[in-house]
């Protein structure tokens, strides 16, 4: 298995910002930007998605990492629930809602994952590297 050195590399960071982009699609293309909070919320949130794996990684502590994927798949979590409500508001369609909605689950499992191994591994991270 390869070492990765740049946060870039990562395939969570990467879904995280297709997920960005694909929200900010829907606030260009949609009524939503005129809802100042909800849209807000949700692109905060999404970006927190992206910007919390990227400075958990950079700490370059496992521990660190961890606690910042923790913050991350949180984040994931409540741009889900900010998704439901635009929805619901009926700024997308049941068939967008779908597809993003599912882009946060894959996030999320695979956050999830990367934190079981990182419980797992001996690996402390590269700040610990003699």
């Amino acid at each position: 298995m390869a070492t990765i050195t740049d946060f870039e590399d990562l395939d969570i960071w990467k879904l995280a910002r297709n997920l960005c982009q694909d929200v900010n699609d829907i606030i260009i293309n949609t009524k939503l930007q005129n809802d100042y909070k909800l849209r807000e919320q949700i692109n905060g949130s999404t970006g927190s998605i992206m910007d919390n794996i990227a400075e958990g990684f950079d700490r370059g502590g496992k521990k660190e990492f961890r606690q910042f994927l923790s913050i991350s798949k949180g984040s994931c979590a409540e741009a889900r629930s900010q998704l439901t409500r635009v929805y619901d508001r009926k700024y997308i369609t049941k068939e967008k809602f779908e597809n993003i909605r599912n882009e946060t689950l894959i996030i999320g499992k695979k956050i999830g994952s990367l934190i079981k191994y990182l419980n797992t591994t001996t690996h402390d991270g590269i700040k610990f590297k003699k």
